[in-house]
């Protein structure tokens, strides 16, 4: 391991909006926090948005700054990528900021009914084999998970260079009457001078650089489920 590395997980210690809980504090059980973000850390009544995957956590910081009315999460369970969005929150005083460094298979653990507004999926592993379908954040068992947490009508938004990850995520929508509000395979081509998607994270700007098209999918949770994997071609 780099030394970069090992001061990095050093001083994520040291941030006091960075949680690194252990794997007994969040399997088949529930965090300290749950139910009581607001309260107990943000120390307001603010919606909750989470970034699922959230990297270096530029789009947890991004929003942050031009929504000081609203308490933003960013979750990953890469360490030494979280430790420059946490340092950078701290760093610009932000005290809407925070991140958790967990799978989110786990995700149950941390939120309560109803205590989550809102969900950015950026530029996540695309899972592309059809037996893995299941790990992609957008599909239907993890939909299942995030309805626990969810308030009624939330919006679910998916970024991503993947294009089966865009035309899965559009047909799951579709196959359980989700309600699509943006639905587009080059976001940059029809969307321009919108300052929310143009933020850009580490991984987008290098696909980008590849001359890859980005996609981008917003739709609303409009029922409770249960939700069911889309009939789909791969």
């Amino acid at each position: 391991m780099g030394k970069n590395k090992l001061r990095r997980f050093a001083e994520n210690e040291t941030f006091e909006n960075l949680f690194q809980p252990s794997f007994q504090e969040v399997f088949n059980t529930d965090y300290r926090l749950k139910g009581q973000w607001q309260s107990g850390f943000f120390k307001n009544q603010n919606p909750i948005v989470l970034e699922l995957g959230c990297g270096k956590g530029e789009y947890t910081v991004g929003l942050a700054r031009m929504f000081p009315d609203k308490n933003f999460i960013g979750i990953d369970i890469k360490g030494a990528r979280m430790w420059r969005g946490a340092k950078t929150a701290l760093e610009e005083g932000l005290k809407n900021v925070a991140f958790i460094r967990t799978r989110i298979e786990h995700i149950k653990s941390f939120f309560a009914q109803d205590e989550v507004d809102e969900i950015w999926v950026t530029f996540p592993d695309p899972q592309p084999r059809p037996s893995k379908a299941t790990k992609r954040l957008t599909s239907s068992r993890f939909l299942n998970y995030y309805i626990q947490f969810l308030k009624p009508n939330a919006i679910v938004h998916l970024k991503t260079d993947s294009q089966p990850l865009h035309a899965y995520t559009k047909a799951l929508v579709e196959q359980n009457n989700l309600k699509m509000l943006v639905c587009t395979s080059n976001l940059y081509s029809e969307v321009s001078n919108d300052p929310i998607l143009g933020i850009k994270t580490f991984y987008e700007q290098q696909f980008l650089d590849q001359g890859l098209p980005i996609t981008y999918i917003k739709f609303q949770v409009n029922h409770s489920g249960p939700f069911h994997e889309p009939n789909i071609e791969e």
